[in-house]
């Protein structure tokens, strides 16, 4: 009997990575064999993103590539998972004949049997409950050994006006505490190093199961396990970042003075009309608190332009707020009009060229700052892990660089080192975004 390949291109976000980390596990233990190139599989799996304009247009762009391997006989079949299959569901096979299956993120535990019947011809489109996506399963890991994601709830009650998330992930749902411990001790059993903490809204963890934000606690229980030595924090809300959790982060070694908080914009109008919480004098209360009870803290966000109705004053509302801020760590995008949202028919919808004009100038400011932190760092000494080599210098980080996001530290080192693990760099130079620096143990 033939053993079949499959391949896996993903998409989007950790969260979806860890969704296709799962599927890869189910198919390799039902026996496929899982490759990496798209020319050695004969099924392969996109799975898709479709939070955004631009996200979506890379799922499309993908799934026509993948679809050129199909015509010429490369491979078998094409199975298209994830958020853009849960959001469109049959207009991808309507449009795009090549693909043989089409599966909701609910329908992701049948991912074999859709594989194999997509490989003897027959098409399938299975959309179950998007609340039976599992939360946790077995996974082939595919970041780096020594760092992992972990994904502590699925889903978002949060509405925010702009975003098609609750509607293509379904609800809140957080993991049993038991559950999330289990898995970051395996994790570490496997030489994982590196835990980064992921869900649409990390802050809200344990509110639907134990009616109180656990996120506190489960951290005390994850700083136990032998092996963590680094535990890193992304998608934080303003209006749920605990004094609780504040304490905890600051007295526990092992949880990174790194906190990412996707605060969207600054000018209070625009976070209403965006359905959400909070404006820029509270931001800079909250910031100037954690940053008080947190030192050295390295705080990242990202930011909205163009919203709806977003005037030039709004606007550099933002710019001054940001100025004031002076985050270590920023990205920004330009409004994406989702259909089924609040926002995708919203009155005073502003041209695209001056979104992307707006998004210019903030990353332009954001340059400066993070030039201006890369000085300060001149001359100091980090604990850094080393992600990489590129045969010719090693690339680490510190704990205010996140893996695949952040540009990470440059070291230049005539000794060899190991890819996992942790060195004392003394930083010599900067060069805007980039560091560099020299191991001194």
């Amino acid at each position: 009997m033939k053993k079949f390949k499959a391949g896996m291109i993903s998409l989007g976000c950790p969260k979806n990575q860890v969704d296709g980390e799962i599927i890869l596990s189910k198919l390799k233990d039902s026996g496929f064999d899982i490759v990496s190139e798209i020319e050695e599989a004969d099924v392969m799996i996109i799975n898709t993103c479709g939070f955004i304009e631009s996200a979506k247009q890379e799922a499309i762009e993908t799934i026509l590539e993948v679809a050129e391997y199909k015509k010429a006989g490369l491979i078998s079949a094409i199975v298209v998972t994830g958020c853009l299959a849960e959001r469109y569901q049959d207009e991808i096979s309507k449009e795009m004949p090549e693909v043989d299956a089409v599966v909701g993120i609910g329908s992701n535990s049948d991912i074999v049997k859709i594989c194999q019947k997509a490989l003897i011809g027959l098409k399938t489109n299975v959309f179950l409950d998007k609340c039976l996506l599992p939360l946790s399963d077995k996974r082939l890991i595919s970041t780096p050994s020594h760092w992992a994601y972990l994904k502590i709830s699925d889903g978002c009650d949060n509405k925010c006006s702009y975003c098609a998330i609750p509607s293509i992930r379904g609800k809140f749902r957080s993991r049993e505490l038991e559950d999330v411990i289990s898995e970051a001790k395996n994790l570490a059993s496997w030489g994982v190093k590196e835990l980064i903490l992921i869900a649409q809204d990390t802050t809200k963890y344990g509110l639907d199961l134990y009616g109180e934000y656990k996120l506190d606690v489960l951290l005390k229980e994850l700083v136990k396990i032998d092996g963590i030595e680094w535990i890193r924090l992304y998608y934080c809300y303003p209006e749920r970042i605990t004094d609780s959790l504040i304490d905890v982060i600051a007295s526990e070694e092992k949880i990174c003075k790194y906190i990412d908080i996707p605060l969207q914009h600054a000018n209070a109008q625009v976070l209403k009309n965006m359905n959400r919480a909070g404006d820029s004098e509270s931001y800079k209360k909250l910031i100037a608190k954690m940053r008080n009870r947190i030192p050295d803290l390295a705080l990242r966000t990202t930011f909205m332009v163009g919203f709806p109705g977003e005037t030039d004053a709004q606007f550099e509302d933002l710019c001054t707020f940001i100025k004031d801020i002076g985050f270590d760590k920023m990205g920004s995008f330009t409004f994406s009009p989702e259909e089924d949202t609040p926002a995708y028919d919203m009155p005073n919808q502003i041209d695209e060229a001056v979104k992307l004009r707006r998004q210019e100038v903030l990353m332009d400011e954001q340059y400066s700052i993070t030039e201006k932190a890369n000085k300060s760092r001149v001359g100091k000494t980090y604990k850094v892990v080393i992600d990489e080599f590129d045969g010719v210098n090693y690339i680490g980080r510190a704990y205010f660089d996140s893996p695949e996001i952040d540009s990470g530290i440059i070291i230049e080192n005539d000794n060899e080192l190991k890819i996992g693990c942790f060195y004392e760099v003394l930083i010599t130079d900067y060069n805007g975004y980039d560091l560099k620096g020299k191991c001194i143990n």
